[in-house]
């Protein structure tokens, strides 16, 4: 990743963090806009943000994004708004604005932070589980239409991994369950993820493209 300019987007911790490390540990510039210079909720940040930018970028992660728990008649326009416009439409737009220039160039890598959810499902995920199962289409979508121009496009989709988010969305006793149930008997680390993201982000990725990657320990197919 020597010389790339990566743009990442939800590194101010988690797995966003762990991938913005790992990318700076293999020598690729990483910009990560926090929340306050980059709000995916508002098209005018995103605008504003698209156009100050004075580099190309070489490599996209869109890793950002809310898990707010409801089921269906929980789920109300704006929660469902809201989770789509961070989870799914800031990511087409970030894609829209910064793909074109990558295909020009030769090169380029995007990498779709998705879900498990987007492969199996849970109770009350219902607006997390649509918004990452368009991204995993949005994935499969662009790789059509930018491999020919050297643009790799794939997702990852992890499963329980130790974060903020996923702390907040189950208690203790159910984590400990979760953990059990995992054919590796644990949860993942954000750093194991942003292993499988660097890979597909670097010139060590030359012919996969089109991909939704599951990183869950085996969980999906127990």
């Amino acid at each position: 990743m020597k010389g790339r300019v990566a743009l990442v987007t939800g590194a101010s911790r988690g797995i966003g963090r762990a991938v913005a490390t790992r990318f700076e540990e293999l020598g690729a510039r990483v910009l990560a806009p926090p929340r306050a210079e980059l709000d995916l909720a508002d098209l005018n940040s995103t605008n504003r943000y698209l156009a100050r930018l004075d580099q190309p970028i070489d490599i996209l992660v869109n890793d950002a994004g809310i898990n707010r728990l409801a089921g269906l008649a929980e789920t109300d326009d704006d929660l469902l708004r809201e989770t789509l416009e961070i989870n799914l439409i800031a990511p087409l737009r970030l894609a829209r604005a910064l793909a074109p220039a990558m295909a020009e160039r030769g090169w380029g890598r995007v990498v779709n932070i998705t879900s498990v959810w987007a492969v199996v499902a849970r109770e009350r995920r219902l607006p997390y589980i649509v918004s990452k199962t368009g991204l995993n289409g949005l994935t499969r979508a662009m790789a059509v239409e930018l491999g020919r121009a050297g643009v790799l496009v794939n997702a990852v989709a992890p499963g329980f991994v130790v974060t903020e988010m996923t702390t907040r969305n189950n208690t203790a006793e159910e984590l400990e369950a979760i953990a059990n149930g995992v054919p590796l008997g644990r949860l993942a680390q954000p750093d194991e993820i942003a292993e499988l993201v660097a890979f597909l982000a670097s010139s060590r990725n030359s012919f996969m493209t089109g991909q939704v990657l599951v990183c869950d320990g085996g969980y999906s197919v127990v």
